[in-house]
């Protein structure tokens, strides 16, 4: 009953659309894990860019807020005063670094790796 030739032919066919389905599978799989490193590998290199910028900004400010306080108390205060500023912010992100930092980044993550 099992064995005539329609039937085999029929396994056949089953067994090859298997095979195709399979390696269509892997195929959207390795596309769908590349996407996301494209992606995750965007993401940082802007990230990277923006914090430059912002470095160089800040860098900037901090002169040119130094020179603005310097004839009022002189510049070796002045520009202890603006490290000061930079202690306190670097001290502020140290006790907040897992709500401002960890915490959004691993939900950026988990949101760009689960789509």
């Amino acid at each position: 009953m099992f064995s005539s030739d329609q039937n085999i032919e029929t396994i056949g066919q089953l067994v090859e659309l298997f095979k195709h389905y399979i390696g269509l599978q892997n195929e959207y799989l390795r596309l769908d894990v590349i996407e996301k490193v494209v992606r995750l590998i965007t993401s940082l290199i802007i990230a990277a860019v923006t914090l430059l910028l912002i470095l160089i900004i800040f860098i900037y400010l901090s002169f040119a807020a130094a020179y603005a306080l310097a004839p009022l108390v002189g510049h070796s205060v002045a520009f202890l005063i603006v490290a000061a500023f930079y202690i306190i912010v670097f001290l502020l992100f140290l006790a907040f670094r897992k709500s401002w930092v960890e915490k959004p980044l691993v939900r950026f993550l988990a949101s760009l790796l689960m789509e």
